[in-house]
């Protein structure tokens, strides 16, 4: 199985890397997660992105805030699909990382979910790979129908409650 890069422009970032990381291991995809700043490390963010595909990579989330130029340094470097996470900052609750992220210019696509969005990256990374892992849609479809029957377990619980 492919696995995912998960790379954090700051350890600020890590308790929105850890959501990602769950969802991933409980979907039993490996991954690897480091911490490449697109202005302080430029150069091993750069060599990260140019070799995933040959590391066995299938995916890569870049989770960064601010300025949230990760994703789109990451991108430039790998034809790998790049999944943007802007991180919510002090300044402008992460609107500023938002725009940054989902602002590429034609040809460096990157996808982007919501601010903080750890999770959702990551079952998006994982519907990347499913495409040719069976096994693994497989999951994904078994977790959907698991997610939509909690829902309608606490609608119960409301209706019976009112």
């Amino acid at each position: 199985m492919k696995k995912v890069g998960l790379i954090m422009g700051s350890d600020s970032d890590l308790p929105i890397v850890e959501k990602a990381a769950g969802v991933l291991r409980s979907l039993d995809i490996p991954f690897e997660a480091h911490i490449y700043s697109a202005h302080r490390t430029p150069e091993e963010a750069a060599k990260f992105a140019a070799n995933a595909r040959e590391n066995g990579f299938g995916a890569i989330i870049a989770f960064a805030g601010m300025a949230a130029h990760l994703a789109g340094a990451l991108a430039a470097r790998t034809t790998l699909p790049v999944i943007g996470v802007p991180c919510k900052s002090a300044a402008f609750e992460g609107l500023d990382a938002l725009l940054s992220t989902v602002q590429m210019p034609t040809g460096i696509p990157v996808a982007t979910v919501a601010v903080n969005g750890g999770a959702n990256a990551a079952l998006l990374a994982a519907e990347i790979i499913a495409v040719s892992d069976p096994e693994l849609a497989k999951k994904l479809y078994e977790k959907r129908l698991s997610d939509a029957k909690t829902v309608l377990e606490k609608d119960a619980g409301v209706a019976n409650n009112l």
